[in-house]
């Protein structure tokens, strides 16, 4: 059953996305497991589900990971719901090009994650930066984020010091993680 109602839930959002809102009676919840509460397992499955998706630079793809009304701040801006989310997206990969992202949980608990993360990019100039940070993350009883806080600095590097070479799209299971890296 709740398979059933995961499909219908991404059929529906699917739909809304492109036809604009339906009615109430056909939009379902969307179920994104693991659920919380997390144990260790399922909080380092769900940062890399994560990961996955942030490395697909697909702002569509990522929003459908949180509630229709997340809140975030990210750095200095604060976002409220999806459609801002999309534009935020949008605006950062426009900007952060061949980006790629490695995250790891840094603790866990109850319905909360707390993440450490690096990412690497570049800029329509070709300077290249690595850009370190700290998300907080509280997720609803379906496992869709209601709320994301990130701190992030960015370090310029030489292109020579890049440590991320996969080519785009998710980290390969074999490349080091951000421990691994000594990051």
């Amino acid at each position: 059953m709740r398979a059933t109602r995961d499909v219908r839930a991404g059929i529906g959002e699917a739909l809304a996305a492109t036809q604009g809102p339906t009615r109430s009676s056909e939009v379902h919840v969307m179920s994104r497991p693991p659920l919380p509460p997390f144990s260790a397992d399922t909080a380092a499955q769900k940062v890399r589900m994560a990961e996955d998706a942030w490395n697909t630079r697909d702002p569509a793809r990522v929003a459908l990971a949180y509630t229709p009304d997340s809140r975030w701040r990210n750095r200095a801006e604060f976002l409220h719901g999806r459609d801002e989310i999309v534009a935020f997206l949008t605006r950062k990969w426009q900007r952060e090009l061949d980006y790629r992202l490695i995250k790891e949980v840094w603790a866990f608990a109850g319905d909360r994650i707390a993440v450490r993360f690096a990412y690497e990019w570049h800029d329509d100039s070709g300077n290249w930066f690595r850009s370190y940070g700290n998300e907080n993350w509280e997720f609803d009883g379906e496992g869709l984020m209601r709320r994301r806080i990130a701190s992030i600095n960015d370090l310029p590097i030489a292109a020579g010091e890049r440590k991320y070479h996969w080519p785009l799209g998710r980290r390969p299971d074999g490349h080091p993680g951000l421990s691994d890296l000594g990051l």
